[in-house]
């Protein structure tokens, strides 16, 4: 029993610490990362090109592209790279050639390249505007997203911004339970590897193409945006909160984040067997609660149930301010979910530690070889 209780006592030592600790990112990063006025570009501002990367993208291209197009941002042109798509993809795109969307056909894969990072530096090249706005088809933005993110990049003087997606229709298994990939990017957030997001991003276009070289230094990278941003640094580079004004919200299936996360979990402990064993404990410690409260329950402990279930109520609330900021609405369903999603969290990342070192890893269809979040690239200010 002394032994039991000893052991109790250092693990919530532990858990305190790691509740400090993650309380205190994600508050300095939300308080960071969340606009606090309305941007807006000035009359003469610069030309935008949206672009878009598709690979058997049926499900949500239409409505992709409808609401690029319904944006009322005046210099727009809308680019949209069909990366041999084996459904209809390539048939809705082209029927908006009425509206002005441009279509680029794909071509074979070249060695070395992960096939969205060789979309992305096609679409950079046929892109003319001064600003090129990177955007996943499952992404949706309102009609002033454009025009607030040239004004804030303007106002801010950045050459990069990313936007972290708000989430809609709460009542989805994809909301309910999707993959937790950027509440540890604000938790984790640091200058040398900041924030970043994949969903939708927007970089001044000579910065991309002339002073780091495109999309080839980071053409095996699995998250080349997070590359680039830690390349440029916090004071060319800012991530963004999508809050309802900005106007950015994603929609993925739940089967579909949970190959994303077997993609992404791996890399992001640093794409080795350390880092994945650090990872695992730290999922461990934070799964623990909810196993000692009910065998404090069932063993009749229940002081020690009672403390543990302090701590899972705490951890619930650290996750309520997530999601009190990024979905739109329904907020405390979160609250309700994190025992689930954070056990959720241990799985996933036991299959993309296991799905690399067995080589099984694919991206839409394509094996990924090469699994490390380059992130120790050099910055430019260095």
């Amino acid at each position: 029993m002394v032994l039991l209780m000893i052991i109790a006592v250092i693990y919530f030592v532990v858990l305190t610490v790691v509740l400090l600790f993650m309380t205190y990112g994600l508050r300095r990063s939300l308080r960071r990362f969340t606009i606090r006025k309305n941007y807006t570009a000035a009359v003469g501002a610069p030309s935008v090109s949206i672009c878009i990367p598709a690979r058997n993208e049926t499900h949500a291209m239409t409505q992709c592209l409808e609401r690029a197009l319904a944006s009322n941002y005046p210099k727009l042109e809308v680019i949209v790279y069909d990366d041999g798509s084996g459904d209809d993809t390539s048939i809705l795109i082209r029927s908006f050639a009425h509206a002005g969307v441009r279509f680029v056909p794909g071509v074979a894969l070249p060695d070395g390249w992960v096939g969205k990072n060789h979309a992305l530096q096609v679409l950079a090249n046929e892109a003319s505007g001064t600003y090129v706005l990177f955007m996943d088809v499952d992404t949706a933005i309102q009609s002033s997203t454009v025009s607030q993110l040239v004004g804030y990049m303007i106002d801010e003087k950045v050459n990069m911004v990313s936007v972290i997606p708000g989430r809609s229709g709460v009542w989805r298994a994809s909301v309910l339970f999707g993959h937790l990939r950027y509440f540890w990017q604000l938790i984790f957030s640091r200058p040398s590897a900041p924030a970043s997001s994949s969903a939708l991003w927007m970089i001044d276009r000579t910065t991309l193409l002339q002073t780091l070289g495109g999309f080839a230094p980071y053409k095996s990278d699995v998250a080349a945006e997070a590359s680039i941003a830690a390349k440029l640094g916090t004071h060319a580079y800012h991530c963004l909160v999508g809050t309802t004004s900005l106007g950015v919200t994603y929609e993925k299936k739940w089967l579909s984040q949970l190959e994303t996360s077997r993609r992404l979990f791996y890399p992001m402990v640093g794409g080795r067997i350390s880092g994945a064993i650090a990872g695992l404990l730290f999922f461990a410690v934070l799964n623990a609660p909810t196993a000692i409260v009910a065998y404090g329950i069932v063993t009749s402990h229940f002081f020690l149930a009672a403390v543990a279930g302090a701590y899972l109520v705490a951890f619930m609330c650290l996750y309520g301010m997530y999601t009190n900021v990024v979905w739109q609405r329904d907020w405390w369903l979160g609250v309700l979910c994190w025992p689930i999603v954070i056990a959720q969290e241990l799985i996933l990342l036991m299959s993309s530690t296991w799905g690399y070192l067995r080589h099984t890893v694919t991206w839409k269809g394509r094996l990924l070889t090469a699994p490390v979040l380059r992130a120790d690239h050099i910055k430019i200010d260095e």
